[in-house]
């Protein structure tokens, strides 16, 4: 079972990538089939017992690149599902003026979020959001960012901790 964990969360990483450079289903549907193939590889983690050093390094290495490549379809599925340019509202998801940069700013920030979780460090967590929350404190006066802003964050960083807890759902 934990082989199968792995390759889930191989092609969770791998989907994450084509779904990127791709793009060709609707945002809520890429979030979708994120979440779904995340939730079978947690399951099959769960299932699987207890992992060897070798499968704990590579459910590592492949949390880290799930995180970082499937984190965008999600935040951007979420950000989709929350727009409020869909019931006519100006400013949404949609406008790229708001919040510019933030898909790389997420990568990274992804990227900071897994590690410190991986390493045993949750108020890591807290500094990672906080320097984000800072750095992008003067573009937050509109109330379409502030919303994307949270609504974005909010789905990383939980997509950053679901890949992360499926390696520590290997390492009990």
């Amino acid at each position: 079972m934990n082989a199968l964990a792995l390759v889930l969360l191989g092609l969770t990483g791998v989907a994450g990538l084509a779904l990127v450079l791709g793009g060709r289903p609707a945002p809520q549907l890429r979030a979708a089939a994120m979440a779904a193939l995340l939730a079978a590889a947690a399951a099959a983690a769960w299932a699987g017992g207890d992992a060897t050093g070798t499968e704990l390094g590579v459910a590592t290495v492949l949390a880290v690149l799930a995180s970082v490549a499937g984190g965008g379809p999600v935040a951007t599925g979420v950000l989709h599902a929350a727009d409020p340019a869909a019931v006519g509202v100006g400013g949404g998801a949609q406008d790229p003026e708001i919040l510019r940069g933030g898909a790389w700013i997420g990568v990274l920030e992804r990227a900071a979020l897994t590690g410190t979780l991986l390493a045993g460090w949750p108020e890591g967590l807290a500094v990672v959001l906080a320097v984000k929350g800072l750095g992008r404190f003067a573009e937050l006066r509109s109330p379409a960012a502030a919303e994307r802003f949270i609504v974005g964050t909010l789905a990383s960083a939980l997509w950053a901790a679901a890949c992360a807890g499926l390696v520590l759902l290997l390492r009990v």
